[in-house]
């Protein structure tokens, strides 16, 4: 008989691109992903995960969307680049906000924050330029870079600096290959806020080497105490010409579920990431922009209310955890996080655990405090952890007790 002979095996196929299959899962949602599931499963976590304001929307933002949806003017497509209402009003608002003069030309509306940081490397990233990042970032950033062809370049600081980076670091990560800078203030994760001669420096340094800088604003009115925002093209005007600003809705006003955002810049990038824009998603949902076109036309009350909220929560925030043995959390000075380092608890024994990672150690808080928070590896920088004070309050100072609790019996 004649052995029967063995099929040939096909070659493995790749079923997802490699550029794609790269790409890391959002850590901040997947993190408020699985709270929400654990609570829905009865469990009673409390999540510090999501940068989201635990406000309702303002009533008249909310309005001006239920009439919109009535109003067969917004049934049917609408410019890709956005509702020229909403870009002449968000070119005010630029204005009111930031002293920065620009035109309606100048603005791209896009489907959130994400989109606008997205089409803006796209529009302006060959493969192979490099992006300065200071660390830690928010995790959408180098993935947004990579995804454009650019390659990120990290420039880390620490707690010591308050988290922000100086010019000394950025030059020394300056190549002959890089095209962008970078630039946000207040942060996430962190909440710096770099001062007006700070911004200064920095901008001019971009100016000097010839680089672009992408500046993302969305946290532009959450700054507390005695710090102040500051626009980088206000500070810098020679950088106009290859500025680019991000900015939205999302956190200002409580909108992060209406997904608007909007780019702005030289005119010639901004018509290259509305033509991208409009064989991606074509125009933003039109009953959003009405409502944007509200929220940037109204005042900034609701905001202020807001901002009083967050201030306060900040504060017990930051006492709470500064209070743990082995943590060190510097005051933010914007947006709505805190970032303490854990290093000094990492190896140590808690609950016959040893988390050696703060991605462990995020773990064992969520398993054993039923507390969400995220790790410091999805930010850059490993050994700490973002807790956003964006919630009620009663939760956050039942929150941070738990984690006080647990942290409390680490031992050598």
């Amino acid at each position: 008989m004649t052995a029967a002979t063995p099929p040939v095996q096909a070659p493995t196929e790749r079923r997802v691109s490699a550029r794609i299959a790269s790409i890391s899962e959002s850590a901040t949602l997947a993190v408020d992903a699985k709270a929400k599931a654990l609570k829905a499963a009865g469990r009673p976590v409390i999540g510090f995960g999501a940068g989201e304001p635990d406000f309702p929307t303002p009533d008249y933002i909310v309005e001006a969307a239920v009439e919109a949806c009535r109003n067969p003017k917004y049934h049917r497509y609408t410019p890709a680049g956005g509702l020229p209402e909403l870009r002449s009003a968000i070119a005010e608002k630029t204005l009111r906000d930031s002293g920065y003069q620009v035109e309606a030309a100048n603005i791209l509306v896009t489907n959130g924050g994400k989109q606008a940081i997205y089409e803006s490397f796209a529009a302006l990233l060959d493969p192979g330029d490099e992006v300065i990042v200071p660390a830690p970032y928010w995790t959408t950033y180098p993935e947004s870079i990579r995804l454009a062809g650019g390659v990120p370049v990290d420039v880390v600081a620490d707690e010591t600096t308050g988290y922000r980076v100086s010019v000394e670091q950025l030059e020394a990560a300056r190549t002959e290959h890089t095209k962008v800078l970078l630039f946000v203030s207040p942060s996430n994760p962190t909440g710096a806020v770099y001062t007006r001669e700070q911004v200064e420096e920095i901008g001019r340094w971009a100016a000097e080497h010839g680089l672009w800088v992408l500046t993302d604003e969305i946290y532009e009115h959450l700054v507390y105490g005695d710090a102040e925002f500051h626009s980088l093209p206000v500070v810098v005007p020679e950088l106009r010409d290859k500025c680019i600003v991000v900015n939205g809705v999302a956190k200002t006003y409580a909108m992060t579920g209406w997904r608007v955002g909007w780019v702005v810049g030289p005119e010639d990038l901004i018509k290259a990431a509305a033509n991208l824009q409009s064989h991606a998603t074509s125009n933003v949902n039109n009953v959003a922009q009405a409502a944007t076109l509200a929220a940037v036309s109204g005042g900034l009350e609701a905001v202020a209310r807001m901002r009083e909220a967050f201030d306060r929560r900040r504060r017990t925030m930051v006492r709470m955890l500064n209070e743990i043995d082995g943590v060190l959390c510097p005051e933010p000075e914007g947006a709505f996080y805190a970032y303490p380092s854990v290093k000094a608890l990492l190896g140590k024994e808690i609950r016959g655990r040893r988390p050696a990672t703060s991605v462990e150690l995020a773990a064992l808080i969520l398993e054993e405090a039923e507390v969400a928070v995220v790790p410091g590896e999805a930010f850059g920088t490993p050994g700490y952890l973002r807790l956003s004070y964006a919630l009620g309050d009663e939760d956050l100072a039942t929150g941070v007790t738990r984690i006080q609790q647990l942290l409390a019996e680490a031992k050598d």
